[in-house]
């Protein structure tokens, strides 16, 4: 796999655990439904989940 496109899948996982925080913790903020806010912190660990399997997968790859 080029490097390039591993800086591109890193990016991606990292920022989506980053969006989905960020719309946590907004919806949280503005009084929005304890149940929406819940399901995107849970969303939040999914995704840190698979950026981690990613980011080790790539620091594996690279040796």
């Amino acid at each position: 796999m080029p490097i390039a496109a591993t800086h591109y899948l890193v990016a991606g996982a990292v920022g989506a655990v980053a969006l989905v925080l960020l719309f946590g913790l907004v919806n949280m903020m503005r009084g929005g439904s304890p149940n929406t806010s819940q399901k995107l912190m849970r969303w939040r660990v999914g995704l840190q989940f698979v950026a981690i399997i990613i980011i080790m997968g790539v620091l594996w790859l690279r040796g």
